[in-house]
């Protein structure tokens, strides 16, 4: 886990904190990371990236490295920025894998959450539907694509003869043929869960979401090529703090406005529209 900084941050009560959590395999040079970082410092906002274990060029020295719910690191880092910076209020966006941590994390935390606010972005909510949809028509180019990318991480890592004999084989192709053989073979053991069914079910945050206890901003496309339409919550499974935005159109972390010649990117207006909103609400609560 390594955390990067576009400015050196500084302990301002009226300047608060945004940790920005990646997707899948992303990383601070991820065009969606890019763009709202550069968002959110031109409201205002100071900005920190945390790279999940292995991410980011950092090298990740453990068998471990990070998964969909892997809500330990972010909360963490979390306790470090407050302790370091105790007058800044703290928020947090999430992409994809990222959103779905912080969902999580958040429903662990409750009132308990250091955060003031939070916006989720085509988080996957249910890791068992996401992965049915993944295997369905288009969606398998984006899941061949990443799969490789892990491979590839996973061959780095396997350089380290000590690392290399507590993993599976890299040479097993079923291991990699879809992200249920890979959770079932990698993320699942190396990680402490039964299996691919336990780990799908212990990281999901969709159950979590009713215990949210700070304002939050879901957003989700209903054409998301990752995520399956029956993950998207009914008023019935959030809490009164979490507001749903479902698009009809907007892909996977996508949401671009306006034309071809003059694009909007929807989120870098709405994600520093709603933590401002909704930080100084939870400022004034805390008071």
């Amino acid at each position: 886990m390594a955390l990067h900084t576009p400015a050196p941050l500084r302990d301002d009560a009226d300047s608060p904190l945004v940790l920005v959590l990646h997707g899948l395999e992303g990383s601070v040079e991820s065009p969606y990371v890019q763009g709202i970082m550069q968002a959110l410092l031109s409201a205002g906002l100071q900005v920190a990236v945390m790279h999940f274990r292995g991410c980011g060029g950092v090298p990740n020295l453990l068998p471990r490295a990070y998964h969909s719910g892997d809500s330990d690191d972010p909360r963490w880092l979390a306790a470090q920025l407050k302790e370091r910076y105790p007058h800044t209020p703290l928020m947090a966006v999430g992409y994809s894998l990222g959103g779905n941590v912080l969902l999580k994390w958040l429903g662990e935390d409750g009132q308990r959450s250091p955060l003031a606010a939070a916006v989720a972005v085509s988080a996957p909510l249910d890791l068992h539907a996401s992965c049915r949809r993944m295997g369905q028509g288009f969606s398998r180019v984006y899941q061949r694509h990443l799969l490789n990318s892990l491979k590839l991480s996973l061959r780095s890592k396997a350089q380290d003869p000590e690392l290399a004999r507590q993993m599976p084989s890299l040479d097993e192709s079923r291991y990699f043929s879809n992200f249920r053989n890979f959770d079932d073979h990698f993320t699942a053991p190396l990680h402490g869960f039964l299996g691919v069914d336990d780990y799908y079910t212990r990281a999901s945050s969709k159950p979590l979401l009713k215990d949210i206890r700070r304002p939050t901003l879901i957003v989700h496309a209903e054409d998301d090529p990752f995520v399956c339409n029956s993950a998207i919550p009914t008023k019935a499974e959030i809490s009164s703090e979490v507001t749903l935005d479902i698009t009809r159109r907007g892909g996977h972390v996508g949401f671009v406005a306006g034309s071809l010649w003059r694009p909007e990117y929807w989120l870098e207006q709405r994600v520093p529209q709603f933590l401002q909103q909704n930080c100084g609400i939870q400022r004034a609560h805390d008071d």
